[in-house]
């Protein structure tokens, strides 16, 4: 034993006293958080249920009494349904195309060996850190010169295109995962290599494919900036672009402004948390991969 050194062990209570403090600290931050979430989404949902003079004498105040007209008039818009239609058919769009070919493209990045494959997956990689703002003026033409404007192809596409290279990063993990004695016993028995792939292969990576679709599915569904710049025609804006056209429209009527917020953001809301035992798996199986 070295001079200065303290081998002697920590006491039980002093090791408890530290555990203590650091769950508490955790529990602290936790519920600080999740006040920040929760606070301004019941904050937005009772606010439907309170007419403006309520609103404006009592700010955070429960419903009293309770209105329902509000709810009422945003559900019998056939406007709102028809924005629900276009966001369902923009967002499964964009989760099919984000799928598929972010398979196709993990299968070969993880299965085959050929020169400037970590290249390649690098530069697939650093498509997360480019943001779409920076594209949407070279988008905007593209899509004008290949007549896609005001279709739900012009929010779709370049939806999955940014959503690659996330997908990408969660597949290629589960992929390479799968022992390559499974893929030789296949290949032994007479399975070609895209039979293996759509035969066993997906199957084996189905948490991350769920993973992946849930996370493109919502962010399809919050998309705004991209509707906004490619969709000018009121009959294919999607539900948060009409969320905003309704505000600028009823401006003086802020209750039926929450009412139609909290709405238009309970489909997602109500999927995510569905969904989220499948995407925490898929995200640790491919930290884990």
């Amino acid at each position: 034993m070295t001079a200065g050194t303290d081998s002697r062990p920590i006491p039980v209570s002093r090791r408890r006293r530290r555990l203590t403090w650091g769950s508490g600290l955790s529990y602290v931050a936790a519920v600080l958080v999740s006040l920040a979430v929760i606070v301004p989404v019941l904050y937005v949902v009772l606010g439907g249920f309170r007419t403006n003079g309520q609103l404006v004498l009592r700010p955070y105040g429960l419903p009293d009494p309770w209105v329902f007209t509000n709810y009422g008039d945003v559900l019998s818009s056939l406007d709102f349904w028809r924005q629900i239609a276009n966001s369902v058919i923009i967002a499964t769009m964009t989760v099919v195309l984000v799928v598929g070919c972010g398979a196709l493209a993990s299968f070969a990045l993880s299965r085959y060996v050929f020169r400037g494959r970590e290249t390649l997956y690098t530069f697939f990689t650093l498509g997360l850190l480019f943001p779409a703002a920076v594209a949407i003026l070279p988008l905007f033409l593209l899509l004008r010169n290949v007549n896609l404007l005001n279709t739900p192809w012009a929010v779709a596409l370049p939806q999955a295109a940014f959503g690659l290279p996330l997908t990408i990063v969660v597949l290629r993990p589960f992929m390479r995962a799968i022992p390559m004695e499974l893929e030789d016993a296949a290949v032994i028995d007479g399975c070609s290599r895209f039979a293996f792939f759509w035969r066993i292969l997906l199957p084996l990576s189905t948490p991350a494919l769920i993973t992946v679709g849930i996370v493109s599915f919502v962010t399809s569904w919050n998309a705004y900036l991209l509707p906004l710049l490619l969709l000018d025609d009121p009959s294919q804006y999607t539900l948060p672009l009409g969320t905003a056209m309704f505000a600028s429209e009823y401006s003086q009527d802020t209750a039926k402004i929450l009412a139609f917020t909290a709405l238009s953001m309970l489909p997602a809301l109500l999927f995510f948390v569905l969904a989220e035992r499948r995407l925490i798996g898929g995200l640790t199986g491919a930290v884990k991969g």
